[in-house]
């Protein structure tokens, strides 16, 4: 399976655990260094948005009041995403407030997300930091949009994946560089890459 989906989420804060819900979702599905569909949708979860949250992302209290309810927002993001595996720019934050509103509408998770972010730093450690904009402006990458807008962000999380796949390709002469290998590599320690991805061109046969 080579598709990839990449989420991203604009929320009202740093945790579901908190009270915080979500304001925008956007996937985009990758299939090799292609991108072939998108979704992408303002949610209505009857929660307030802080103000320096709506400064930050543009997502206004009047825009999300015309906006569908999350439910119905969440059934069409489970539709889209199917069983392709998930990524993320800093996927833990992207996780958490995936589980907790398809929790709300009984639904779980069944596939793996990769962390572009934790890729970065062990592919690209030399780069000042390893925000998506960083990363974005050092590899050159197309920018897409408004950071802090879902599709934007994920568009060019999107290309950031291309890349890294592209790099590591190119550097161990691999011929594909499925999920599994993206979510080992993620949690390898960078002095420990070039044995772990020999270990996975066995596995995989690559």
């Amino acid at each position: 399976m080579n598709k990839i989906v990449v989420i991203d989420f604009e929320t009202t804060g740093l945790s579901p655990n908190l009270g915080d819900r979500a304001t925008e979702v956007a996937a985009v599905i990758i299939d090799g260094n292609q991108i072939v569909g998108k979704y992408q949708s303002l949610m209505n979860a009857g929660v307030a948005i802080p103000s320096f949250i709506q400064q930050l992302t543009g997502i206004s209290i009047a825009m999300i009041r015309k906006a569908p309810p999350c439910q119905k927002v969440m059934r069409e993001l489970a539709d889209f995403i199917g069983d392709n595996p998930l990524l993320a720019h800093n996927a833990a934050f992207d996780t958490k407030f995936l589980d907790a509103e398809w929790s709300r509408i009984h639904y779980q998770r069944r596939q793996p997300f990769a962390c572009s972010m934790l890729l970065a730093r062990r592919l690209y450690p030399h780069f000042p930091d390893h925000k998506l904009g960083t990363l974005v402006r050092h590899l050159k990458l197309p920018t897409t949009g408004e950071y802090h807008r879902a599709l934007a962000d994920a568009e060019m999380t999107a290309s950031l994946i291309i890349k890294i796949k592209h790099d590591l390709q190119k550097k161990y002469s691999l011929s594909s560089v499925p999920h599994e290998m993206l979510c080992l590599l993620q949690k390898t320690p960078k002095s420990e890459i070039d044995s772990a991805i020999k270990k996975v061109q066995i596995k995989f046969g690559l």
